[in-house]
């Protein structure tokens, strides 16, 4: 009976049981795309990856080749995943870093994830994904938004609107006025499915500032993603998406570090650290951050 070891860790926190779960199923290269599947409904968490090792070199020249799935569908790409798999590889295959970096050939393309210290043994790491440079599709009618997602359009930030926005997967970004406000959604998926496939996105990622008097800026963000008929403790893809997107209408200065604090309504609060540079109209250099904290590792015996 073959054996493939797994790893669980929890992604954006440094504090086990909080933050966002993630399976890693190693040296998968054997498995079919139906079995990759069957086991991340196994596991039955938002995302469950796959590593398929190469030859160094070919990994040196391509990256560490990683397939996403959540419990339904295979994902091009995924923020948490991405941070949480970089960090396992890490941890436990040494040959894949390079200079701090593991570099990781994702179905959207390359991915690099930079990590701070890679002394702290199994401890909670510290890494930094840059991801694909935004594209920005279609602004939406707040008016129509608000009610999909349990909302007066009131609640809406005023001086900005709903865009679609992907850094490989596409985000509905919904600026919010308050936190109250933030408390308050209850997205319509139904509504909200067909809605946003006819404007080109996946799902909507809801922000509000906060105010915090340790932050540099006395602002912080908090979010929600709700999809699947459940919630997301934290969204990296979003989060990404969420940075271009105030970057480019000036929420946030180019180049400056933001924290999101995701997952609170959940039980499972997350920390996300955000920042993205802006010249002229182009807004690049996308990164998203967090600590991943190992939380347990075994092995799948498959017939």
């Amino acid at each position: 009976m073959p054996e493939l070891d797994y790893f669980i860790v929890d992604v954006f926190t440094q504090t086990p049981l909080a933050g966002n779960p993630l399976a890693v199923v190693m040296n998968s290269v054997s498995l079919t795309t139906e079995r990759m599947q069957a086991i991340a409904r196994e596991f039955n968490l938002s995302e469950t990856t796959f590593v398929e090792r190469r030859s160094l070199a070919v990994e040196q020249a391509e990256g560490v080749r990683v397939r996403i799935f959540t419990t339904q569908e295979e994902l091009p790409f995924a923020g948490h995943p991405t941070l949480g798999t970089a960090t396992v590889l890490a941890l436990t295959a040494p040959e894949t870093v390079r200079d701090g970096t593991v570099h990781l050939a994702l179905n959207v393309g390359p991915i690099p994830v930079r990590f701070d210290d890679l002394n702290a043994g199994n401890g909670p790491l510290f890494g930094e994904m840059r991801q694909r440079d935004p594209e920005f599709g279609a602004a939406l009618d707040p008016a129509a938004v608000a009610p999909i997602i349990g909302l007066h359009v009131d609640d809406l930030d005023r001086d900005s609107k709903p865009q679609v926005v992907s850094t490989g997967n596409a985000f509905a970004i919904v600026l919010l006025r308050s936190g109250d406000a933030l408390a308050r959604v209850k997205v319509n998926h139904d509504e909200a499915t067909s809605f946003l496939r006819a404007c080109g996105g996946r799902w909507f990622y809801l922000l509000a500032p906060v105010r915090d008097e340790n932050a540099d800026t006395g602002l912080r963000y908090r979010a929600r993603m709700q999809f699947y008929g459940g919630e997301d403790p934290a969204t990296g893809s979003a989060a990404g998406c969420a940075i271009a997107y105030l970057v480019a209408c000036g929420r946030v200065s180019s180049g400056d570090r933001i924290q999101v604090r995701q997952g609170v309504e959940i039980g499972r609060p997350s920390d996300l650290f955000l920042s993205a540079t802006r010249n002229s109209a182009r807004v690049s250099d996308v990164r998203v951050g967090g600590r991943t904290v190992l939380v347990a590792k075994g092995k799948l015996f498959l017939p």
